[in-house]
């Protein structure tokens, strides 16, 4: 565990559309707006909105943790089963270790808005000191993923070597065992 001043988080949005400009992306603004709401802890973050291109979401992952040094990845879009959706799949290629825990909760939490959710190959990956999620690309979907799983980001961050990270109660109540709480 590091006592960084501050969290580094790489949001990465992927899709041909909004790269290209056809359209407004909307989930890194979503991922902005989750995490002012939801973090006490100090933030700053580094993004990027790329196509769906396995080789480029490989080496942006990379970059983002081995050159920038994030502490939290956040990618959004490119999950399903379309042909072009492979975001997955780069996410595993540059990935230390998988924590199957992460995709099983997200499916979970979006099974309760839509039957469709049985077509996400969300996945959560370590990669050095650093956590990487992969997100869906719509804010709502957003909001609900991380309402579901970031209570338990925090601690997975302690456990990886990450900075200390504080949520705000009423938004989202990290977990972390009495042994790995911080005196206030």
């Amino acid at each position: 565990m590091t006592d960084s001043p501050s969290l580094l988080i790489g949001l990465v949005s992927i899709s041909d559309r909004a790269s290209a400009g056809v359209y407004e992306d909307k989930g890194i603004p979503g991922l902005r707006e989750w995490f002012a709401g939801a973090l006490r802890t100090a933030w700053r973050m580094e993004t990027r909105l790329i196509p769906d291109d396995q080789a480029l979401i490989e080496r942006t992952l990379i970059e983002l943790v081995d050159t920038v040094g994030c502490d939290l990845v956040l990618t959004t879009g490119g999950t399903g089963p379309a042909p072009r959706d492979v975001t997955p799949e780069a996410t595993l290629a540059v990935a230390h270790k998988v924590l199957p825990g992460f995709g099983e909760q997200m499916r979970q939490v979006s099974l309760k808005y839509v039957p469709t959710a049985i077509l996400s190959r969300q996945l959560g990956v370590v990669r050095g000191r650093a956590l990487i999620l992969n997100l869906p690309g719509q804010p709502k979907a957003i909001k609900e993923t991380l309402d579901g799983v970031f209570p338990a980001v925090p601690y997975c961050l302690d456990l990886i070597g990450g900075p200390y990270v504080e949520t705000r109660e009423e938004v989202c109540k990290a977990f972390r065992p009495k042994s790995a709480q911080r005196q206030k």
